[in-house]
Order: structure tokens, then sequence, then C-alpha cells
């Protein structure tokens, strides 16, 4: 991440347009990673959020209007996500991941579930680890194992009954091989 308070500062303020358009958002990706315990190389910030693809058109249009270089990248059939919105400026990027209409539980439930903000004073919330354990699972891949492994590695009194729970809720599956490798590690 090139200068971190400036991506947060941008962070907030696409936050802020999100939240005029109705759609609430929460950190995801390597930042929420790194306030769980685990950090590794980032280079943007990664705003989850759960919203329709018309919303998020008129999202990024707005953040255009606001002087932001906007790419809104809309999904196909296969896409686990319901768009990307990658927002650039002088500050690196900041990512909106959007789950609606594919996983927007895990969204909706990270909201409601938020406490941690990113910085005093900041609304940013910062999903919380059940719910990022969830979004890494979903996504699959040897990296988002790895992530996994690392953070309950790192963070060895997580209630691991409420993190099968929500996964099984969910109907993910993998995570007790992932759990295996964690307490192999430590």
């Amino acid at each position: 991440m090139s200068d971190p308070e400036e991506v947060i500062r941008a962070a907030e303020e696409v936050a802020g347009v999100l939240e005029s358009h109705g759609v609430e958002a929460v950190v995801i990706g390597a930042v929420a990673l790194a306030a769980h315990g685990y950090v590794r190389f980032t280079e943007d910030l990664d705003l989850g959020v759960s919203t329709d693809l018309g919303t998020l058109g008129q999202t990024a249009a707005a953040l255009r209007t606001a002087g932001f270089d906007v790419e809104l990248r809309e999904p196909d059939g296969q896409d686990p996500l319901g768009g990307v919105v990658d927002v650039r400026g002088p500050f690196g990027l900041v990512q909106i991941v959007n789950f609606g209409g594919r996983f927007p539980a895990v969204i909706e439930g990270g909201l409601s579930q938020a406490e941690t903000v990113i910085r005093p004073g900041s609304q940013l919330r910062i999903v919380p680890l059940p719910h990022l354990v969830a979004l890494k699972l979903y996504a699959g891949g040897v990296k988002s194992h790895a992530d996994i492994v690392e953070l309950l590695s790192r963070n060895p009194d997580a209630d691991l009954s409420e993190i099968r729970d929500l996964c099984r809720s969910w109907r993910l599956r993998g995570l007790d091989p992932l759990i295996q490798e964690a307490r192999d590690g430590s």
C-alpha cells in the first residue's frame, strides 16, 4: 500500500458514496487479515458490499463524478462475485467487491457483527474473524486456504465452533483440514 493513511481516507470517501446509494461496506481482504493478526503485503484496500449490479453501476458513476478513476467489472455467469469496482487515484487502489446475488449473507452477517473500526473515529468497520474465514473459504484456491491457516494459527483463542457453525450454515466445505493444518503448524 503506497500511503496507508491516504488509502484509508479514500476508502472512507468511497464508503460515503456507497452509503449515499444505500449500500453499507465492510473492510475485507489483506487489511482485514492484518487486523486479525496476519500481516501480508497488499497494494489495495478491499470493501465488501452486497448490492445489485444497477446500484453498483450508479455508485461507480457517482465515484467518477467525485473525481476518481473508476472501472466497473461486471460478472459473467461463472463469476463467484457480483461485480468489482476498481477505484484509483494518487492514493492507490480501493476495490469494491460485491457479493450481491452470489453470497450476500457473508457481507450482511459481517456487517451486523462488525465492531472493530479501521482507525479511531472512522465509520469503516472490519469484518469479524469468522466471516473473514468464510469469505476466504468461499473464494477457494491455494492463497485463500493459506490465509485461513495463517489466520487460525495467529488466533489460537478463536472460537472454532463458531467458525465451523458459520461455515456449515452457509454450506462451505473444507474448513476442518485447514483447522488441522493450523494446529499442526503451531
